[in-house]
């Protein structure tokens, strides 16, 4: 039976939800999924947006308050409030609780005005991808560890050109799942966004604009997708610091550098001493 992944090897997974939702109910939403996937290998956090919601949410009488958004935005979806302010939080958010080893980002339906007039506005997965092509261009998060996979569900990209032409440059060499609906009316948006990325697993399923119930074929293919992740990890040592703490696999690779450096120095020493 597959059990949870060793505490040394855990990696981190910030989880971004949509607008005027919560990070409670992204955590719900998501926990249907079959545990193999994600949960016994990783460690999952489910912050909360920024700003409380400044309006009515599609999920009232569904999930308890309160709701959140991580910035605001015109009904063109090109015009923001907030967004610069929501960067710097997350970037903030990411240098001091991680590193993370990869983000996760969703929306729900948002308000039937919003749908009629916006064809891209899943701002958890969207933002999520912002960040990505934003710390591959050296814009932000250059303190932090290049971030390693990256999970969409009904994303999208930004629209405004400036934000375009430096989050999209070049594909994003960053390992990534794309869920895409059959009915979700940002199919095409999702789409979109998946062909910004390097090598992308698509899943796609029959449901509309949510976080879908995944049949077997899916699960399998994702149970390999996060394999490799963490194999590849492995591979690498897991080198890294995390709350100050050196990992023993970097250690042992420095103890093992520092012994060679010494044999050397004293090797090179004794040649050079005089009889």
């Amino acid at each position: 039976m597959e059990g949870r992944t060793d505490e040394k090897r855990r990696m981190k997974i910030l989880c971004l939800h949509g607008f005027r939702t919560s990070g409670s109910f992204l955590e719900k939403q998501i926990s249907k999924w079959d545990p193999s996937i994600f949960h016994h290998h990783f460690d999952m956090e489910f912050p909360d947006g920024r700003y409380p919601a400044g309006g009515k949410s599609d999920i009232e009488g569904i999930f308890p308050p309160p709701y959140f958004e991580w910035f605001q935005f015109e009904k063109d979806f090109t015009v923001y409030t907030n967004l610069e302010e929501c960067i710097s939080y997350l970037c903030e958010y990411m240098t001091s609780k991680g590193p993370f080893d990869g983000l996760l980002g969703f929306s729900q339906v948002i308000n039937y005005s919003i749908f009629i007039h916006a064809s891209s506005s899943s701002t958890g997965a969207t933002l999520s991808a912002l960040l990505l092509g934003y710390q591959a261009q050296g814009k932000v998060l250059k303190d932090h560890p290049p971030i390693k996979l990256f999970v969409s569900i009904s994303g999208s990209k930004f629209r405004d050109p400036s934000i375009c032409e430096i989050a999209y440059k070049d594909p994003i060499k960053v390992r990534s799942v794309h869920f895409i609906g059959a009915k979700d009316w940002l199919r095409l948006p999702s789409e979109d966004l998946a062909t910004s990325f390097h090598n992308p697993l698509i899943i796609r399923h029959p449901q509309g604009h949510t976080a879908p119930r995944l049949d077997e074929d899916a699960v399998e293919k994702l149970r390999g997708w996060t394999k490799e992740i963490l194999s590849n990890d492995r591979d690498n040592g897991g080198a890294k610091i995390e709350n100050g703490i050196l990992h023993e696999a970097a250690c042992k690779i420095l103890v093992e550098v520092s012994g060679d450096l010494m044999v050397k120095t004293e090797a090179g020493v004794a040649e050079t001493t005089p009889a």
